[in-house]
This record gives C-alpha cells, sequence and structure tokens, in this order.
C-alpha cells in the first residue's frame, strides 16, 4: 500500500488556476464554504487552495459516485426533520457553555462507537441484570457525558418523533464538538440507523486499543476501518483537547520512568499522579496539552516533538520512521492536519453503519425499543 507523503505537493501551477479551482470549489453542492477547512492565517499558497479544493472533490466525489455506505447522504433529513443540524449544534453549544467538557466527550463518543461493529450507537446503550454495555469496557475508561445526548435525543424527539437516529446524533455532535473547540468544520452523511444488538464490553475489548497500544497495533487497527496512515496520525491529534487519568499515565512513571518520555515533563506528571496505585474513581488526571487544553489546535504533535505525549503511542509515533515525517509536517501545519481529520472522520463515520430498513430509531438512546 502506498500512503501519501507528507512532502508530495501538487505541481506549481498559476495563481489565476488557483482562483478558478476555488470558485469551483464554492459553486459545488456538497462543498460549502465550511466544507473548506476554516483557515487560521491567511492562504498565500496556490498549493494550500489546491489542497483545499481537491478534499472537496473527495467529499463531492463520495457522495456523487455513490462512494460509502450506500442510504447515507448529505440532508438526509432535509424533508423528514429540516431542523436536525441546527438542532444539534444549538444544544451541543448550549451545553458546552454549561460544562466545557461536554464537547470533548461528544467527539470521543465517535472513535468508541464506530470503532466497535460500526456507527449504530451501540455505545449509548446501558446495561441490564443480564447484559454487560460496551460503557462498562475497561478500553471506555472514563467516557462520560452520556446524558447530554440523552436530553439532544430528546429535543430531538419533541421536534421530529421518531426520526433521528442515535447514531446520527453521535456523529453530528461529535462533529460539532470538535468545531466549538475551535476545530475545522466540515459536512458529514446521514441517514444511519440504530442497532438492535447489544454489543458487550468484551467486544469492546476487541475492539478498541488498549491505553499503552503502540505503532504496529495502531496503524493495523485503523487501516482495517480504511483509515491510511496520514489519516490515522491526524485523528489521534485529537489528544490536543482532554484528559487522561494517571490510572492510564502511572505505568510510564513507576517505579521507573519510560526512557521516551521527557525527564522535566515526567516530574510534573508525578506532581499530578504521585502514586503508582491511583484511585480510579479519584479525579486525578492530566490535560493532553498544558498550553491550549481546550482548543483544537495541533499543538500535540508539537508536544510530541518535545517527548511530552501522555501516553505510549504519543511519543512512539514521532519516534517511528514510518510516522514521524506526518507527525512534523502537522506540527508545522494546521491546514494539514485539518485535511487529512477530515478525510479520515468521512471514513471513519461511515464505517460498517446500518440503513434503510436496518437496525431501528430508538425513541431513547439508551434502550433498544
Amino acid at each position: 500500500m502506498h500512503w501519501p507523503q507528507p512532502h508530495e505537493q501538487p505541481s506549481a501551477h498559476p495563481t489565476r488556476l488557483c482562483s478558478n479551482a476555488l470558485a469551483a470549489a464554492s459553486r459545488t453542492a456538497f462543498c460549502t464554504p465550511h466544507t473548506i477547512v476554516r483557515r487560521e492565517r491567511n492562504m498565500d499558497s496556490c498549493t494550500s487552495l489546491l489542497i483545499s479544493f481537491a478534499l472537496c472533490a473527495f467529499v463531492f466525489g463520495r457522495g456523487a459516485v455513490g462512494g460509502g455506505k450506500e442510504g447515507l447522504s448529505y440532508g438526509f433529513y432535509k424533508t423528514t426533520c429540516p431542523k436536525v443540524e441546527q438542532i444539534v449544534k444549538e444544544q451541543v453549544y448550549k451545553t458546552y457553555y454549561i460544562h466545557g467538557n461536554s464537547a470533548i466527550s461528544f467527539h470521543r463518543n465517535v472513535f468508541h462507537d464506530c470503532s466497535v461493529e460500526g456507527c449504530d450507537a451501540s455505545l449509548m446503550l446501558e446495561s441490564t441484570a443480564d447484559f454487560r454495555s460496551e460503557k462498562e469496557s475497561e478500553r471506555n475508561f472514563g467516557m462520560r457525558n452520556f446524558k447530554y445526548l440523552n436530553d439532544i435525543k430528546d429535543v430531538l424527539e419533541n421536534e421530529c418523533p421518531g426520526v433521528v437516529s442515535c447514531a446520527d446524533l453521535v456523529v453530528l455532535s461529535g462533529r460539532d464538538g470538535v468545531a466549538i473547540l475551535g476545530g475545522p468544520h466540515f459536512e458529514v452523511k446521514t441517514g444511519r440507523r440504530d442497532t438492535r444488538v447489544r454489543t458487550t464490553d468484551k467486544d469492546a475489548d476487541a475492539y478498541l486499543l488498549p491505553h499503552d497500544a503502540g505503532v504496529d497495533a495502531f496503524l493495523d487497527t485503523m487501516a482495517k476501518l480504511g483509515i491510511n496512515a496520514p489519516q490515522a496520525i491526524a485523528l489521534i491529534g485529537s489528544h490536543t483537547v482532554g484528559r487522561v487519568h494517571c490510572v492510564h499515565l502511572v505505568s510510564r512513571l513507576y517505579p521507573t520512568v519510560d526512557p521516551t518520555l521527557n525527564a522535566s515533563y515526567a516530574e510534573y506528571l508525578k506532581m499530578r499522579c504521585p502514586s503508582p496505585n491511583p484511585d480510579p474513581t479519584a479525579l486525578e488526571y492530566s490535560r493532553n496539552d498544558r498550553g491550549t487544553p481546550m482548543i483544537f489546535d495541533n499543538n500535540y504533535y508539537k508536544n510530541v516533538i518535545e517527548l511530552k505525549g501522555l501516553l505510549r503511542l504519543d511519543n512512539a509515533l514521532f519516534l517511528d520512521p514510518r510516522t514521524k515525517p506526518y507527525v512534523m509536517r502537522m506540527a508545522q501545519d494546521r491546514d494539514y492536519f485539518n485535511e487529512q481529520f477530515i478525510a479520515g472522520m468521512a471514513i471513519l463515520t461511515e464505517h460498517n453503519v446500518l440503513t434503510g430498513s436496518e437496525g431501528e430509531i430508538r425513541k431513547n438512546c439508551q434502550w433498544v425499543n
């Protein structure tokens, strides 16, 4: 498999051609100004312009030729629940201003739901007396704020009873969570349906990576989802926000410090996690990024270059020659990070979804109908 290298760029073109490309993108039905990645600095490069257009063409092409899962489409609810995306966005923003960490939780839900047998809201199901849900998995340790998704579902049910799936709600709220944290806004297809199958904590254990996974396991897992190396490394850049509980940090600190961890940073982490046996119920953690902990930017890559990644995988991505070039490029080029992130999210959120008459539309995300 050939992975596009971070130094591979389109050949130079006249400025007029760049302008024409952007104009064409803006006229394309699915390439709204939001789809072209929101820029953090002025664009003075024809190459950057063409990359943005190429991304739009990629997204448009998937819809135009039937790429991705049949049954998904942009604006799926335009006649049955036309305000769905507006409602989800408003509720995500409302929740964020009450509980800022909720935006991170919304985004994290996408990975933990879609990675286990597809984007089908299986993550949202509650345990019963004879069934341990995915939420009980060790790999889902620290997952929280599900109540806010249930609150949004209630609003949607009042607006459009029995129409919008919990699976689509997970994806839409995750997308909006990224945007409110300062990350890129992008279009996603909808039309997913909810599973009736109660996947268990053991299923989640089988699909989700452990906290101490290495580069090989990470790339292999992403490849099984159809996600290539630069897209995978962009998706792991979500670690630029959020936090890690000491339960998943102490193995790098005690009894000896992991040699791949920045020594001075290790001392800071020992202050955050003073015991080799932390209480999993205690509020003991370290932020992924001390500089901009609540901004979805490319600081994650700058941190791992300094060997200040919290998980083993973080620093390993910089130390591994297969992935280091992407880490370096994304640390230097936020636009490139955003573009690869959006491409990866497009693939992840369409993974093994239920559509048409498959599954159901739950009335309550916690329970099958």
